[in-house]
C-alpha cells in the first residue's frame, strides 16, 4: 500500500514538472527548462523503478496511470495560474466603438484599429498585445462594451518594438529610480 501512495504522489509531481519544462522550452527559457528536465528525469526513473521492480501489480500500474492523469490536470492548472508570456487579441466589431478603444487605452492597453471591408459592409478590427496574466480582464472589459464582439486570442512567439515594449521599459526605469 505505501508503494501505491508513493507512485501516485510521484506522478502528481512529475507531470506538472514535465508540463512546465515543455512550456519553458517553447518560451525559450533554456535554463529553467534544463532544471525542470533534470527534476523530471529523476522523478520519472525513481517512480518507474518502483512500478517495474519485482512483482508488478495491476493496482500499481493503474495508480501510475491515474497519477499521470491527475498530474496533467494539475499541470494545466499551474500553467494557467502562472500565465507566462503574452497574448494577442484580435477583436472584430460591426461598428467602430470609440468608447471601447478609449477605455482600453486609458487602462494601459495598446490598441491598433483597422478598418476593412466585410461581406456586406465596413468592419472594424482591434489588435491588442498584452501579458497573458491580464487576458481575462481584457476580454471582460471588451465584453462590457461589445458583448457580441468576435475575439480571437493567440500567443505570439516573437515581437519587437511597439507600445507594449516602450511601456514596459518606462515601468522598469521608474522602479529602479
Amino acid at each position: 500500500m505505501p508503494s501505491i501512495l508513493l507512485i501516485f504522489i510521484l506522478q502528481i509531481i512529475l507531470v506538472p514538472i514535465l508540463s512546465l519544462r515543455i512550456i519553458f522550452v517553447v518560451k525559450n527559457m533554456s535554463i529553467l527548462a534544463s532544471i525542470f528536465g533534470f527534476m523530471e528525469a529523476l522523478i520519472y526513473v525513481f517512480g518507474l523503478s518502483i512500478v517495474l521492480s519485482g512483482d508488478q501489480s495491476i493496482a500499481e500500474m493503474l495508480v501510475y496511470a491515474t497519477g499521470f492523469a491527475a498530474g496533467i490536470y494539475l499541470g494545466g492548472y499551474i500553467e494557467n495560474k502562472l500565465a507566462l508570456g503574452y497574448t494577442t487579441l484580435t477583436v472584430n466589431l460591426m461598428n467602430m466603438n470609440i468608447e471601447l478603444v478609449s477605455a482600453l487605452r486609458e487602462s494601459g492597453f495598446g490598441v491598433t484599429v483597422f478598418e476593412g471591408m466585410g461581406k456586406e459592409s465596413v468592419r472594424y478590427q482591434l489588435q491588442i498585445l498584452t501579458k497573458r496574466s491580464v487576458e481575462e480582464k481584457l476580454i471582460n472589459m471588451i465584453e462590457q462594451y461589445e458583448p457580441y464582439a468576435f475575439i480571437i486570442s493567440y500567443e505570439p512567439r516573437k515581437f519587437k518594438g511597439g507600445y507594449l515594449l516602450k511601456s514596459m521599459k518606462r515601468k522598469k526605469k521608474s522602479k529602479t529610480n
